[in-house]
């Protein structure tokens, strides 16, 4: 019988294409950690899990993972606590460059920049993810506490962060979002999306922030024309922390007391939450009124539809020039809801929360100064919603 010999050289190329088990590779606290927790990222594989265990890990550089298919996992945000307090550097505290990457279960503390950031990682998953920056609201602190960027398919679940001197929960020039079950508390910006599409945000929590939600568009960007986006079943409460951005950022013009906040978008829906205790406005609809030479850019919200929200006290102590006037001359407080008035009916503005609404009456480049308050009803047809945004099965399977 004829027996083919196979030459040893080719069997051993054919055992080192085949693709390497998945491991776990486990990195406890203690000496060191800086660099046995960053070789663990860059070691591993594709299919690997680098676990981090329980204790208080003192770093003093950013790590980062560019290796596709990893999951970094902790023992819980209580318990597994990556602190940056000795950071020498002023970047972000993870920066994550590779697709389906799965972050669950660790705390981040005091980075001198952003929290944890993803550039260009498709199908990534933060859950039960806590940042925080420990020494209360300052402009010092990191700019944003998780910040997936340019990215598509993103998923944030059970994540809170707390203390970002820009947003908290940042989601910038990306599509298919969902930003669930989490909290956002003392930031700036409690939760942002900006110059994205198809985000749904949704059974979140946004207190004590300068402003709790908001859903924005700017010009010149590499991606542009955000939109459909719903925002719906959240709790945007007591938003009432001074805004402590670095003078010049854009978010350091949000008001104290600033619910929800829409602003040079299509197609975004705000309904099924509980606004209460924000002393400017629970619902801000407006234009963007400042100088642009982006010809791609459209600086007016547009088919914005605000229905079934439960309105609180607010709007009590508006912050903008002569606001406290204002609230007296409507017996001490504005009405909830906050139009700037730029626009016409073709921007297809629709609000049926059965509250008042007010409009500033500006046009676009005039200063708030000149503004000429008056009630207003923006009636114009409902626009379809947007679609619900379905994830990838293995990403909601990630997170369970």
């Amino acid at each position: 019988m004829f027996r083919a010999i196979v030459p040893w050289a080719a069997l051993a190329a054919l055992f080192l294409a085949l693709p390497a088990a998945a491991r776990t590779i486990h990195v406890e606290a203690g000496p060191n950690a800086q660099e046995r927790l960053q070789a663990a990222l860059i070691e591993a594989v594709p299919g690997d899990v680098v676990e981090i265990g329980a204790g208080r890990f003192d770093l003093t550089d950013g790590l980062s993972l560019d290796v596709d298919r990893v999951t970094v996992r902790g023992a819980g945000p209580a318990k597994t606590i990556l602190s940056f307090k000795g950071q020498l550097g002023a970047g972000e505290g993870l920066l994550v460059t590779s697709d389906d990457v799965v972050l669950r279960s660790f705390a981040v503390e005091d980075s001198r920049g952003d929290g944890i950031k993803s550039k260009g990682a498709d199908r990534i998953v933060y859950k039960d993810i806590r940042v925080e920056w420990t020494g209360g609201p300052k402009p010092t602190n990191g700019a944003y506490g998780v910040y997936p960027v340019e990215s598509k398919f993103i998923l944030i679940d059970g994540v809170t962060v707390i203390g970002a001197s820009d947003a908290g929960i940042y989601v910038g020039q990306s599509e298919q979002i969902v930003v669930r079950n989490s909290v956002a508390q003392g930031n700036v910006a409690g939760i942002e999306i900006e110059n994205s599409r198809h985000a749904d945000v949704y059974g979140n929590t946004a207190t004590h922030n300068t402003g709790g939600i908001l859903v924005f568009d700017l010009p010149s960007l590499p991606v542009m024309g955000g939109g459909q986006v719903r925002v719906f079943g959240n709790s945007v409460i007591d938003n009432d922390t001074a805004n402590f951005a670095p003078p010049g950022n854009i978010v350091a013009s949000v008001r104290k007391g600033t619910g929800v906040l829409i602003m040079a978008n299509d197609g975004v829906h705000v309904f099924g939450n509980t606004l209460s205790g924000n002393a400017t406005s629970n619902i801000m609809v407006i234009s963007y009124r400042q100088a642009f030479t982006d010809p791609r850019y459209n600086p007016y919200p547009r088919r914005i539809v605000i229905s079934g929200n439960t309105h609180g006290r607010a709007g009590f102590a508006p912050q903008f020039p002569a606001g406290d006037q204002l609230a007296a001359a409507f017996g001490g407080s504005i009405p909830p809801i906050l139009w700037d008035g730029t626009g016409g009916p073709e921007l297809g503005l629709h609000v049926d929360d059965k509250v008042p609404v007010l409009s500033l009456n500006l046009a676009l480049a005039a200063p708030v100064e000149s503004a000429k308050p008056a009630l207003a009803t923006l009636s114009a047809p409902e626009s379809p919603k947007p679609q619900p945004v379905v994830l990838p099965e293995s990403m909601e399977a990630a997170a369970k």
